[in-house]
Order: C-alpha cells, then structure tokens, then sequence
C-alpha cells in the first residue's frame, strides 16, 4: 500500500446525522452477511450521492469495521479538492484511472486516511475512455481482491441517468443504493434507473432521500432531518 493520506477538510458530522448514517449501516448490515459491496448512484448530478457514500463509508469505519472507499465517478470527482486531500509524504496522489489503465498496481493508488479504519481509492486523472476502464478485467479484480481484506466496500459511482457506468460497475456490487432528492426526479425516470440496475442482477437495497426537511418534533426527523443541510 502506498503512502497515507489526510484529509485535512474531513466533513464534520452532527449527532443527527450520525444518527441517519447509523439506521443507514444497520439496515444495509442486515441485508446479509453476504452484502459487502455496495454501489452508491444517484438518478440525477447534485443529488449530494458523494457526501452520502463517503459518509457511509466513514460511518462503517466508525463502527469498527474495515473499510474501502472508491471513487469511480471519474468523469466529475469532488472529493479530493472537497475535503482537501494530501499524502502524507508529499508526493501526488496517484487514483483509479492509473490502475484501470495498467501505469501503476493497486498498491500504488489505495491509501490508508486519518481516519481509523477507512482506506480509499481516488478517482485519478479525468479519462476520455471511462466506459472502457471499467470494463476491463483491472476494475473486477480489484473488488475480488477487496472482498478478502475488507469487511465493507463503498463504491461511489457516476448518476446513472448519465452514464452507463453504474450498470457496468453493479456487476461487480451485492447490493445498490440510489441516493435522489425528493421532487426533483419523475416518477418514470426513477423506475427507469431501477429496472437499469436490476438489469445488472444487483440487489436494490433501498433509497435514500436527501436534502430533505422533515420536522424535528417528527420521528423520522430525528433520523433524516440532518439531509437537508448537506
């Protein structure tokens, strides 16, 4: 494994939403044992799917389990510029892209972070064949590989009304999740996205609405008024 890195702009989580995050973990934990890669899409950009993933991935780590976090929304990814990434030697930080393309092994793009637990995989350098990457033998064995050192791998994908690399990707997952902000999306739309990712014979394990206000005097505000404030 390569260098560590910190995340010097790490997201700071309320009891709220540590709270929406742990109902989140413990539904996902009894979907099975066999339920231990997780694909994160949403049906539309700006849905706020990558603070979700990362957030789920940080709070399986919180709980003691060991982690890895991919980035493979390689077309538009936040997350090292967002939470103002660094190694810890200094050097660049290499992504998923070098991997899928053969320049670097995986020992050279997974870092462990500054939080216990979490490893991750960053995108890497935009790419013009993203399609074609994801399809190639690389992305699958490196979730094979996951599966034997991970107890849980958080996969954050592209929206899937966007592209096709959810569904290339789902291949590899046991289950989905599709993050999407109420009243933004058709009805239509949204089954179209399901019945995409069924196609993938992956399992949908629920949805999650964000940037949703619920009252805080409600039951499910106490679990899911923090969404709204991301």
């Amino acid at each position: 494994m390569s260098a560590a890195v910190v995340i010097e702009n790490l997201p700071k989580q309320s009891y709220t939403l540590k709270e929406s995050l742990r109902g989140i973990r413990t539904n996902i934990q009894f979907s099975g044992d066999n339920v231990k890669v997780i694909l994160i899409t949403s049906v539309t950009p700006d849905e706020g799917k990558s603070s979700v993933s990362f957030d789920l991935a940080r709070s399986f780590a919180d709980n003691g389990k060991r982690v890895l976090f991919v980035d493979t929304d390689i077309r538009k990814s936040v997350h090292i510029t967002r939470m103002a990434v660094k190694t810890t030697d200094g050097s660049a930080i290499k992504g998923l892209t070098h991997y899928l393309s053969g320049q670097s092994p995986i020992d050279d793009v997974m870092y462990s972070t500054n939080v216990p637990n979490l490893y991750t995989i960053f995108a890497g350098p935009t790419s013009p064949n993203v399609t074609e990457l994801l399809d190639k033998k690389y992305f699958s064995n490196l979730i094979k590989g996951a599966r034997s050192h991970f107890d849980y791998v958080i996969v954050d994908t592209a929206p899937i009304t966007v592209t096709i690399d959810a569904s290339l990707i789902a291949k590899e997952c046991d289950g989905a999740v599709l993050v999407m902000v109420p009243g933004e999306n058709k009805t239509n739309v949204i089954r179209r996205c399901i019945k995409q990712l069924k196609a993938s014979n992956i399992d949908i394990l629920g949805v999650i609405l964000n940037k949703f206000e619920v009252s805080k005097n409600s039951y499910y505000g106490k679990y899911y008024g923090h969404e709204g404030k991301k």
